[in-house]
C-alpha cells in the first residue's frame, strides 16, 4: 500500500467520521447559541445571567462529559485487537458510571447559587442566574447517559444517527424557549431562567429516543446491547474511571477557565459581562471544529493503537495537525471578516457591541494554537496517555492563565481584555507542552516495542 494511497484513505475515512461528529458538536452548541440570542434579545442582565450560569453549569456537564468519553477509545482499542465481544460490556459500565455521576453533578448545580456571593456575582443576578442552574440540573443524568450511548455510536463508525437526533432537537429548543422565557397558558414566564428548564426537558426527550433507535436499528443487532444488561464491575468500572477521569479534568480544567472568566470580569458590570459572552459564544462554536476533528482522531488513533500498528496510526496524527491548521486558518479569517455581522447576531446595544468587537480580536489570536493543542490532546486519548493531558492543562489554565487574568483585569487595568491575555497565554503554554508530550509518548511506545512491524490496515 503506497503512501499516497494510505494519506489519501486516512484523510477520507477521518473525514467521514469527524464530519457528522462536528455536525453533532455544532448542533449541541447551538443549543447554547439560541439560549444566549435569546437572552440578549430580553435584556443585557438576562444575557449577563445567562452567562454566570452557563460559566458554572458548562464546567460541571463537560467534566462528567468527558469522564465518560473514556469509551471511545477503549472500544475503538477492542475493535482494532478483535475484541469485538468487550464491547456491550465497556458500554455497560460506562452507562452505571453514568447514573451516578450524573446524580453527583445534578447535586452540584443544586447547590452552586448558594456560593454566589463568595463568586462576586452580581446580586441584581442572582435570581435568575440561581433558577436557570435549578433548572437545568435535573437534565445532567440525561447528559450523562447520552454522552455515552454516543460514544458507543461513535466508536462503531455511526455517528450519524446522534448528527440526525441533535439537529432535528435543534429547532425544538426554540419554541421550548419561547414557551418557558415568555410563559404559555399556565406556565408563568421565568424570562432567561427558563432556558433552563427547556434545556432539561429537551436532553431526556433525545436520550428516549437514541435508547429507542439502538434497541432496534438493524445496525447495532449484532453488538446486543440491550439484550442483556451488565451488572457494576469493579474491574471494568475502575479501567474507565482510570482513563477517564484524566479526560475529564482535563477538558474541565480548560473549559472552566474560560467559563469562569466571566466570574473574574463580573465586578465590571453588565455591559462588559454581556460583550464578553457574546466573544465567548462566537469562538465555542468555532471551537466545535477541532474539537471534532480530536474526537474523530481520538477513535481512529485508538483503532490503530489497539492493532499495534505505529506507522498508520502516526501517519492518522500527521494529516490530524495538516487538517486541524487548515481550518484553523479558515475560522481566522472567517472571524476577522465577519465579526461585525456576528456580534450583532446577539445583541443590538452600541456599547456592548463596542467592547464585545475588540475581544473577538483576540479570539482570532488563538484559533491556531488552541486547534492545534486539542489535537495533540485527541491523539493522546487514542493512545491511552490520560493523565499528563491532565497535569499539562491544569498548570497551563490554573497555575498561569488564571492567575495572569485576574492580576490583568482586577489590577492592571486590562478590564475584559486582562482575561483573553491570560486565556491565550494558557492555550500557547498547554500547545507547547501538549507537543512535546505526544512527541515523547510515540517515541516510548515505538522504542518499547509496543508496536507491530507490519504494517496492515485492519479496518
Amino acid at each position: 500500500m503506497s503512501a499516497m494511497y494510505n494519506w489519501g484513505f486516512e484523510l477520507k475515512q477521518l473525514l467521514r467520521l469527524m464530519l457528522p461528529i462536528l455536525a453533532t458538536q455544532v448542533a449541541q452548541a447551538g443549543f447554547g447559541l439560541i439560549d444566549t440570542i435569546m437572552a440578549g434579545q430580553l435584556s443585557a442582565a438576562d444575557l449577563a445571567a445567562i452567562a454566570i450560569a452557563v460559566g458554572i453549569w458548562l464546567p460541571v456537564m463537560l467534566l462528567c462529559s468527558g469522564i465518560l468519553m473514556a469509551t471511545s477509545p477503549l472500544i475503538a482499542e477492542a475493535i482494532g485487537a478483535k475484541r469485538q465481544q468487550n464491547i456491550p460490556v465497556i458500554t455497560h459500565q460506562a452507562l452505571w458510571i453514568a447514573i451516578f455521576l450524573g446524580l453527583i453533578g445534578m447535586l452540584i448545580l443544586q447547590l452552586m447559587p448558594q456560593f454566589f456571593h463568595l463568586l462576586k456575582v452580581p446580586e441584581n443576578l442572582h435570581a435568575k442566574a440561581g433558577l436557570f442552574l435549578h433548572s437545568i440540573a435535573f437534565g445532567i443524568p440525561a447528559v450523562a447517559l447520552y454522552s455515552v450511548l454516543r460514544c458507543y455510536c461513535e466508536a462503531l463508525g455511526h455517528p450519524h444517527v446522534v448528527t440526525i437526533i441533535s439537529l432535528l432537537a435543534l429547532p425544538v429548543l426554540i419554541p421550548l424557549n419561547l414557551i418557558f422565557m415568555h410563559g404559555f397558558a399556565f406556565i408563568p414566564a421565568m424570562g432567561s431562567a427558563g432556558a433552563g428548564v427547556a434545556n432539561a426537558i429537551l436532553q431526556w426527550v433525545m436520550l428516549f429516543i437514541l435508547i429507542a433507535y439502538l434497541r432496534y436499528a438493524k445496525a447495532f443487532t449484532q453488538v446486543k446491547l440491550f439484550q442483556q444488561f451488565d451488572s457494576l464491575d469493579p474491574v471494568w468500572a475502575k479501567r474507565i474511571l482510570k482513563l477517564g477521569v484524566p479526560i475529564g479534568m482535563a477538558i474541565f480544567f480548560e473549559v472552566s477557565i474560560f467559563s469562569t472568566a466571566a466570574l473574574v470580569i463580573s465586578p465590571l458590570g453588565d455591559t462588559v459581562i454581556a460583550a464578553h459572552q457574546i466573544a465567548i459564544s462566537i469562538t465555542s462554536q468555532l471551537f466545535m471544529i477541532p474539537l471534532s476533528l480530536a474526537m474523530a482522531l481520538t477513535i481512529r488513533v485508538g483503532q490503530y493503537y489497539g492493532a499495534k500498528n505505529w506507522q498508520v496510526m502516526r501517519q492518522v496524527q500527521h494529516i490530524g495537525f495538516v487538517v486541524a491548521t487548515v481550518f484553523a486558518s479558515f475560522t481566522m479569517l472567517l472571524l476577522w471578516l465577519f465579526r461585525g455581522w456576528l456580534i450583532h447576531l446577539y445583541n443590538k446595544d452600541t456599547a456592548v457591541f463596542d467592547v464585545a468587537y475588540g475581544l473577538v480580536i483576540f479570539a482570532i489570536a488563538y484559533q491556531l494554537i488552541d486547534a492545534w493543542q486539542v489535537t495533540a490532546a485527541g491523539c493522546l486519548r487514542g493512545m491511552q496517555d490520560t493523565k499528563g493531558p491532565m497535569w499539562i492543562t491544569l498548570f497551563a489554565y490554573w497555575i498561569i492563565a488564571f492567575p495572569l487574568g485576574i492580576y490583568l483585569t482586577r489590577y492592571a487595568l486590562f478590564s475584559a481584555a486582562g482575561v483573553w491575555i491570560g486565556l491565550i497565554t494558557g492555550l500557547f503554554i498547554a500547545c507547547i507542552l501538549l507537543f512535546i508530550r505526544l512527541r515523547t509518548t510515540n517515541n516510548r511506545l515505538n522504542q518499547s516495542g509496543f508496536y507491530s512491524k507490519k504494517v496492515t490496515n485492519p479496518f
